[in-house]
């Protein structure tokens, strides 16, 4: 039954997709973020869904007046820059064969969410999007949440199959990562059952973050918890309201949790954190030694034979930051952070344009809202190889979009001038 409910659900959108492309951006979000093929038992596991809809997709395009040129801020080129070097270090790469598979699986990526700049350029598309995305991963959260309850958090909470959150631990800061977003669906929402279900939803989402056992996402949870209360608006409703669940649900946890996020500070007798550390030397003396990296997916017996401190431990980087490093060299890296301080920067901007204008208020609560969720990827992700998962380049998206929604309306956006600066002027004038 399932087979053939996501088979009619996704065929049944491709008309819609040729009359506009951007609910192909949607559907296609839908099927890379939640993989409802997954759930799916018979002939609609294996069935590429995302390709049929990519495809109906750029047809649509070729017909539609409804796309625009990508908007080129200095964010964007960088972006684009480290798209060319990711194809460059690709064809320069130990393993060519298994680097280019995994550069078309990250060019397809890029692709769709370049066509979100492109085309969800309106608050109506934004606000789709972000429901799209909450929702597709959320629903693992609201499920890992009830699973946490149901079994006394005894058991870890996993992703879907076949996915970049499949692991328990990558799916515990793709929910960080929502959080934040359904904190702001929560603000914008004018029904009060809505309401409630968010609030319900944003509830069992915390606990199967907790309930993925992720040691990662617990030091990710302690940041966010932190820069959602400062970053919000109402600091004394979160303060009173939130953040004393925090503690009540890690005491509710079993004693088998606790002693797993006790070895966060034992990483000499962890063989995983062990391993991590052997991973990012050897990341470090690829990159030192290649300058172009050694590609993607290079971690092989062969390879740390030849850079890794042990050659024994063969271990994946387990971080965004050590992984783009050994897959791309210190130039990969520097565009990788550089990107997303960037989006940061960006989010800061449109924060402070935005808040005095009612009409765009909503952009600079959303922008707010977005740093929380890159902070949750810049901490978890420290520990976590998901330097190519979609969403944290999708919020960076939802950036660009407010900017160019803010200055085609005439909000244009100027540099913050120093106290020295301010003085210089005034004594000039």
């Amino acid at each position: 039954m399932r087979d053939y409910l996501v088979t009619l659900l996704i065929f049944g959108s491709l008309p819609f997709i040729l009359a506009r492309p951007y609910i192909g951006v949607l559907v296609w979000s839908w099927i890379s973020y939640m993989n409802p093929h997954r759930l799916t038992w018979s002939f609609a596991y294996d069935m590429p869904f995302a390709k049929v809809v990519a495809i109906t997709l750029f047809i649509s395009l070729l017909f539609s007046r409804d796309v625009r040129k990508p908007p080129m801020y200095p964010l964007v080129w960088v972006w684009l820059l480290f798209v060319g070097w990711m194809c460059v270090t690709t064809f320069t790469a130990i393993y060519p064969d298994f680097a280019m598979a995994y550069l078309s699986r990250v060019l397809k990526i890029q692709i769709i969410i370049f066509l979100t700049m492109m085309i969800m350029r309106t608050p109506e598309r934004i606000h789709m999007m972000l429901w799209v995305i909450y929702l597709s991963v959320g629903f693992f959260g609201i499920k890992g949440g009830i699973f946490t309850i149901a079994h006394g958090g005894s058991f870890r909470v996993w992703g879907p199959e076949q996915s970049f959150i499949e692991d328990n631990n990558h799916l515990a800061i793709a929910l960080l990562m929502v959080l934040p977003l359904g904190f702001y669906l929560l603000q914008r929402e004018p029904r009060r059952w809505v309401k409630w279900l968010l609030g319900i939803s944003m509830g069992l989402i915390a606990v199967s973050v907790v309930g993925s056992y992720s040691r990662g996402a617990f030091l990710a949870i302690i940041a966010v918890s932190l820069f959602l209360w400062w970053k919000s608006r109402n600091r004394l409703m979160i303060g009173l309201a939130f953040l004393p669940l925090l503690p009540v649900l890690f005491l509710a946890m079993p004693q088998s949790w606790h002693d797993r996020m006790m070895t966060i500070g034992e990483y000499e007798e962890d063989s995983s954190a062990t391993g991590r550390l052997n991973a990012w030397q050897y990341a470090i003396n690829v990159a030192n030694d290649r300058i172009f990296g050694a590609g993607f997916d290079s971690w092989s017996a062969e390879t740390f034979a030849r850079w890794a401190p042990d050659p024994s431990a063969v271990h994946a980087a387990h971080s965004i930051y050590f992984s783009v490093l050994a897959d791309h060299g210190w130039i990969g890296l520097l565009l990788f952070v550089g990107i997303f301080y960037a989006g940061w920067r960006l989010a800061a901007q449109v924060a402070r344009v935005a808040d005095p204008l009612p009409e765009h208020r909503w952009m600079a609560d959303l922008a707010r809202m977005l740093q929380v969720s890159l902070v949750a990827y810049a901490v978890g992700g420290a520990f976590l190889s998901m330097s190519y998962f979609d969403l944290p380049w999708h919020l960076i998206s939802f950036l660009v979009l407010m900017r160019v929604m803010l200055e085609e309306q005439g909000h244009l956006f100027k540099v913050k001038k120093s106290h020295a600066q301010l003085m210089a002027e005034r004594t000039a004038s």
